[in-house]
């Protein structure tokens, strides 16, 4: 059974920011509506980690679990991984504001796959984020997106490349063609409508 309640929340940033999450779950504010996730599984974490490990730290941060602040947006999404030039964000502070960020990168799960392809593309391209990467491996491909244009709910990248696993992929922003080859598969799930 569940239960639902129906009522407004008048501050949603406010009920979000003090929300006590339970351990092993995680929390994003997207578009006014708060999402709770369990823990991601051992072949999300080891395409996060595999990507990690190919990105130069001489010149990126590429950090796991860090929120994001998008200026004039109800958000603040935790992509799976954030890279940041090194001097672009200095910090204090639990979120690093999306201008700062060269490169976000969300690995897709029958859960998350609809957020990933929709509604977290159209808030990142409205935050400018240069470099949008969707690893999913029930499709066994990766999408990157590129070129943000317009703004709100009607935000999107222009261009948009695909590759599949095995393939290398050129990550221009950082200058780095990413191998995909030691990335992990899940079965397949009825075809989402996104590419």
């Amino acid at each position: 059974m569940t239960a639902v309640d129906e009522r407004p929340i008048t501050d949603t940033v406010e009920t979000f920011e003090n929300l006590e999450v339970p351990e092993g779950f995680k929390t994003e504010l997207l578009r006014g509506e708060i999402v709770m996730t369990a823990g991601p599984d051992w072949v999300h974490n080891l395409i996060v980690l595999f990507v990690e490990r190919q990105i130069p730290i001489d010149n990126w941060y590429p950090v796991q679990t860090q929120d994001l602040s998008i200026p004039g947006e109800s958000v603040q999404p935790q992509p799976d991984l954030v890279v940041v030039e090194h001097g672009a964000f200095e910090g204090p502070g639990r979120l690093v504001p999306a201008p700062a960020v060269t490169l976000v990168l969300e690995v897709a799960s029958k859960s998350s796959i609809d957020r990933d392809y929709g509604v977290k593309r159209s808030i990142y391209a409205a935050g400018r984020v240069p470099a949008y990467l969707i690893i999913d491996p029930m499709e066994a491909h990766c999408v990157l997106l590129t070129e943000p244009v317009g703004s709100g709910e009607a935000a999107d990248y222009r261009l948009e490349r695909t590759a599949k696993f095995g393939d290398p992929l050129l990550l221009e922003a950082l200058g780095i063609e990413l191998d995909t080859s030691k990335f992990g598969t899940l079965p397949p799930i009825k075809q989402h409508r996104r590419p």
